[in-house]
């Protein structure tokens, strides 16, 4: 058995190897420093064993694998604590995620924030036994008889729901035993800083008709100075919170007659329509035709666009005239139906079909956050249906168009590649050749990518923009998909050069997203300190007392007249509260108005920085404000 080792080595292994024992042949050091590993894809545990040809990555913390596998310990952890701390608690489950772990609890215990403390402590006190994490397999009958003597019925439920022929394996720590997967740390002493973060109810399952648990939040580190830089920056990411901000600048509400259905305020709207006309601007430069589809189509359309078969559950259904309608929950099916209303020429493609689509998908209410996670929202979808011998340079295209789009705002990217996933539509033949397509494209253009497997769309793979905001978080935002289910199952073609009819390939691409959540991750990302170009009020105009009125309501008229979006404060206030009144609205530039500057006709310029420039020639202000627009300049 050859496994390939991280350096591009490879060494000869008997089957049955456990993962330690390759680990430790690596490197010593490496060993110290390691979490666990990654074998063809799969996060294995130090204890897991290799049963055949393989390449070998060792994960620490600092690795995506490496955190969930240790958060995935501490959930244990955790969980270890609550057992001693509050006998009696049913555990039911307890993963890592994206930002953490959390566990769900079923105690006669309500648990409030008081309790952290005393959790928090139990936890580094087991962990600093340096206990050892034991995973043991074990027969059904003998999971269900131990759990049933535990009198923890939601695990039962779970070892019932297994298939017959999975494998159950169990994850001892100390005296506390879990039903677990895992994988995890070998032992807890790497556990040195932990911090509860928060509670919150979850039905068991996520359904309604279940019980509500009590799902407690939690990190963990290596380090008690990774936890103090994540608690700082999880203050930053307070203080940046979108829906505040929104609330404070009156950009967008929610409210309980719509969950899950944003507002927007006229001021929003400008921030909003400012990013968009742009942004169509640009996709016309680059060759794209704007269309328009319903919202609401058929029942039939969506069993042949496959969304029946593999995405009903998030959609919303209707009747009209007694025949069954689905509201769209994503654009292609319409898209589609555009290309297919007329006959099309080899010489016709790239077609390429952009739509500002709104769209509307079911998200239960416990998963709704802000403009982050909506039921409905719109999507600057585009559709190009291309050549096969079209799709590299298209996706070089795409990749140039995303560039150009996260870089005018400042952000850094990475890519993943999403590959098939478990509900896939079509035959494996054309998934190896659409997931190979996008493969070759990256790399011949020398981009790095890493692979992210199964979490494709269910009839395409597709490359994913990963972006990192100011204060360093990725936001998955736009994707590239290469599709060949959707002409098959819509019958689309062209005519060939040599007259026969060929199928295309198409294309899906949203660089925005959802419009929505991009709105929602600029707001975080400049602070509501946005660009002059898509603040919502660009100037605001502040005379010292009223008798200065007149001159500032001419003022006024006269950045109007120049394009620019200006805000009169007239209100009988002081002038320092306007000031500090227009600095929390984020507004870029405070002009105060007296005495001088009706003498003089020259203006005093204050920043949105707390810079002040005096004595500035309105001729010469509007040209650096034009400029900054023109620019799309970044000051802050």
């Amino acid at each position: 058995m050859i496994i390939r080792l991280p350096d591009g080595s490879e060494k000869e292994y008997e089957k049955g190897v456990k993962v330690s024992k390759v680990t430790s042949d690596i490197s010593m050091g490496l060993l110290r420093a390691s979490v666990g590993a990654v074998v063809n894809g799969e996060i294995l545990g130090n204890e897991d064993v290799i049963n055949e040809d393989c390449d070998f990555k060792v994960v620490k913390f600092e690795d995506k694998e490496g955190k969930q596998i240790f958060w995935h310990t501490a959930s244990h952890l955790m969980a270890y604590a609550i057992q001693e701390l509050f006998p009696g608690t049913k555990f039911a489950i307890g993963p890592a995620i994206e930002t953490g772990f959390y566990y769900d609890l079923d105690s006669e215990h309500k648990f409030v924030e008081e309790d952290f403390k005393a959790i928090e402590d139990k936890m580094k006190e087991l962990a600093k036994k340096d206990l050892a994490v034991e995973r043991i397999e074990i027969s059904r009958d003998e999971a269900i008889k131990m759990f049933e003597e535990k009198d923890q019925s939601y695990k039962i439920e779970l070892i019932n729901d297994l298939p017959e022929d999975e494998k159950i394996t169990i994850y001892k720590m100390g005296d506390f035993v879990d039903l677990c997967k895992g994988p995890h740390l070998t032992s807890t002493k790497s556990i040195k800083s932990v911090k509860l973060l928060s509670i919150a109810g979850a039905y068991w399952r996520g359904d309604s008709d279940n019980k509500m648990l009590q799902r407690i939040y939690g990190i963990a580190f290596e380090k008690q100075k990774q936890l103090d830089e994540y608690i700082e920056r999880r203050e930053e990411a307070e203080k940046r919170d979108h829906r505040k901000i929104g609330k404070e600048l009156d950009l967008f509400t929610i409210h309980e007659e719509g969950p899950g259905f944003p507002f927007f305020h006229p001021k929003g709207m400008i921030l909003r329509n400012n990013l968009l006309n742009w942004w169509r601007g640009v996709l016309e430069e680059n060759g794209y035709g704007e269309i328009q589809t319903p919202i609401i189509l058929n029942e039939e359309l969506w069993h042949r666009s496959g969304h029946w078969d593999h995405y009903k559950e998030n959609m919303y259904f209707t009747k009209i005239d007694d025949a069954d309608y689905a509201v769209k929950p994503m654009n292609c099916p319409g898209s589609v139906l555009v290309y297919s209303s007329e006959p099309h020429s080899y010489r016709d493609l790239p077609l390429r079909l952009a739509e500002f689509g709104l769209v509307h998908r079911h998200e239960l209410s416990g998963a709704l956050h802000g403009l982050f996670r909506v039921r409905a929202f719109t999507q600057d979808d585009a559709h190009v249906y291309c050549l096969f011998s079209q799709v590299k340079d298209e996706v070089f295209k795409m990749i140039e168009l995303a560039d150009y789009l996260y870089s005018t705002f400042g952000f850094k990217y990475s890519i993943e590649l999403s590959t098939r996933p478990d509900d896939y539509m079509g035959d494996l033949e054309s998934w190896e050749l659409a997931e190979n397509s996008l493969k070759e494209a990256l790399e011949e253009k020398g981009i790095p990518y890493v692979i992210n497997e199964g979490d494709g769309a269910f009839y395409g793979p597709k490359i994913d923009f990963h972006l990192e905001d100011a204060i360093g978080r990725t936001w998955q935002c736009g994707t590239i998909q290469l599709d060949f289910q959707m002409p098959e199952n819509f019958d689309l073609t062209y005519i060939n050069e040599n007259g026969e009819k060929e199928r295309p390939v198409m294309l899906h691409r949203a660089l925005l997203g959802s419009v929505e959540r991009f709105m929602g991750i600029l707001i975080e990302h400049f602070a509501g300190k946005f660009p002059l170009w898509l603040a919502p009020v660009q100037i605001s105009i502040i005379p010292v007392s009223d008798k200065f009125n007149d001159f500032a309501k001419d003022l006024k008229d006269k950045f109007t007249k120049e394009g620019f979006r200006v805000e009169l404060d007239s209100r009988a206030e002081k002038v320092g509260k306007k000031i500090r009144d227009a600095q929390l609205k984020k507004i870029n530039y405070m002009l105060v108005i007296g005495e001088q500057e009706v003498e003089s006709g020259k203006l005093s310029v204050r920043k949105r920085s707390g810079e002040e420039v005096k004595d500035v020639v309105f001729e010469d202000f509007v040209k650096d404000l034009k400029e900054e627009v023109e620019n799309k300049t970044i000051t802050e």
